[in-house]
């Protein structure tokens, strides 16, 4: 097999303690009106303040959209927009977690071209570039400083929708550990375990035929040589760092190993893409209202115990990097890490109610982007055989 690879990134990429204050010098390069988005509570918090004061000072007119909620609902991307507007910004920052980071994408996408988010739902839909965008992440999970990916959620559809294209990857990612070490042991169990999601699944996705022109026409190409590389550091810094980021948030070493695994997961997922967790996941979290990584995570021994005939090379090789016996030891162990910071075992557990098992078989197989990217065929009967399994917590039923 020739040697193929895709990494689409950030223009600049800023990663480590203290980098935040960079701030005021990396926009000055990019825009002089500055809308930076955030949520409620950050916007009172006293480094958000404080990166507002490098903007000012590097000359920048700023302006606050500090109304993000959880899961960008659409309705709110369009009147954040519409007051936007007034303002006239040439540059988004988005300063939070990883709705605050969509929030800026869509924003600056709206901004530059108009219409409704609908419009765009799909992947490469976005007709040209953006506004400049600067993401700031403040937890370790979604990767969004680097992807080209908005999610938000459509109450017209009772789903989690994404925006998919290049041109929403952030032209400056600031990526600085020292801004999660106040983020609350559940919300930083959650965020790494999406994170570490998202690197298992891009390894493990289905390897496309290279053809020329494959990365031009799809925003998601499936695991390659260069996915692999981030995916598998990923694993590796989030299987060293998390649990203890989880049990000692002061830890900064474990702090900056669990932000640039997630960092480094958004690189790989950003080309290879995810598959049936985060199709599952959908649905799942649209019935139970729970965190979109306790869901994906939750799903995501089901799902390595589904693809496991498939994806014996990559077991192998995760198994040498988390320190594990053989691929045959990697799906229990990260299960248990999973049980140990407080994911939820079960759909059962995490709310999923059984007569509605056959609602979310049905939604999951209608992601076809999602499970086309599965390295395992999932039709409709198996498909419920996988939700069964993780509903009732028996991954041997997938043997």
């Amino acid at each position: 097999m020739s040697l193929f690879g895709v990494i689409r990134a950030p223009r600049e990429l800023v990663f480590g303690s203290g980098q935040r204050h960079a701030l005021g010098q990396i926009a000055a390069g990019l825009g002089r009106r500055a809308l930076v988005v955030t949520d409620e509570r950050l916007a009172s918090d006293k480094e958000f303040l404080a990166m507002l004061v490098h903007l000012r000072d590097a000359g920048l007119e700023v302006e606050v959209e500090s109304g993000t909620l959880p899961d960008v609902p659409v309705t709110s991307a369009i009147i954040a927009a519409d007051h936007a507007r007034a303002f006239s910004p040439d540059l988004v920052i988005g300063i939070g977690g990883g709705s605050c980071l969509d929030m800026a994408k869509c924003l600056a996408l709206l901004l530059a071209h108009g219409k409704s988010p609908q419009d765009y739902y799909g992947e490469n839909l976005v007709p040209g570039p953006v506004l400049p965008i600067i993401a700031i992440p403040t937890t370790a999970g979604t990767g969004s400083e680097v992807t080209p990916v908005a999610v938000l959620s459509d109450s017209a559809r009772n789903l989690k929708v994404g925006i998919s294209s290049p041109y929403l990857i952030p032209t400056a990612a600031i990526c600085d550990p020292d801004l999660t070490m106040s983020c609350p042991r559940g919300l930083t169990a959650i965020a790494g375990a999406d994170a570490l999601t998202h690197a298992i699944e891009a390894f493990s996705a289905i390897r496309r035929s290279p053809d020329a022109g494959i990365a031009q026409q799809r925003v998601f190409v499936g695991k390659n040589a260069a996915s692999d590389h981030f995916a598998l550091q990923a694993i590796g810094l989030l299987w060293e760092g998390l649990e203890t980021a989880c049990t000692n948030g002061g830890d900064a070493s474990a702090r900056a190993n669990v932000m640039m695994g997630a960092t480094y997961a958004g690189l790989a997922f950003g080309v290879a893409g995810t598959a049936a967790a985060h199709a599952i996941q959908y649905p799942v979290g649209a019935l139970t209202q729970t965190p979109h990584g306790a869901g994906v995570a939750c799903l995501m021994p089901y799902v390595m115990a589904w693809n496991a005939p498939t994806i014996a090379p990559e077991l192998e090789s995760i198994a040498q990097v988390i320190g594990v016996g053989s691929g045959a030891d990697v799906i229990p162990a990260i299960a248990d890490l999973f049980g140990r910071i407080g994911i939820p075992p079960t759909l059962r557990e995490l709310g999923l109610a059984e007569d509605r098992i056959d609602w979310v078989t049905e939604q999951s197989c209608t992601i076809a982007r999602l499970i086309q990217n599965n390295p395992r065929p999932l039709p409709a009967a198996d498909m419920r055989r996988l939700v069964d399994a993780a509903f009732a917590g028996d991954r041997t039923i997938l043997a």
